[in-house]
């Protein structure tokens, strides 16, 4: 099929197709990214609004309080920070390369 600028959106072709919805879990889709969220445990008031918002469903936690980060799913895109209340700002975002200093 040839696709110009005037062919609508109902006669391209299927892109592609998911066979078993909510698999992500199988599979480990952090390893490319470039920031890493760092969370201060001391500054942290357990609010969760990073675990609502982080579309990943990479924050952990048990009963009803953060206790780490899955690394293995957490892309690394930064909402977590972006949504930790400004007087707080328990999560910080760090260049990935740089983390191997904080092991």
């Amino acid at each position: 099929m040839k696709i110009t600028p005037d062919t609508g959106w109902k006669k391209l072709p299927q892109g592609g197709v998911i066979l078993e919805a909510g698999n992500a879990e199988q599979y480990i889709t952090g390893s490319w990214r470039t920031f890493r969220p760092i969370r201060d445990e001391q500054k942290c008031t357990n609010c969760l609004l990073c675990w609502i918002h982080c579309p990943d469903s990479s924050i952990i936690v048990e009963n009803a309080k953060i206790v780490g980060i899955d690394y293995d799913h957490c892309k690394g895109c930064g909402i977590c920070a972006e949504v930790c209340p400004p007087r707080i700002k328990a999560i910080t975002m760090v260049e990935e390369r740089k983390t191997d200093d904080l092991k």
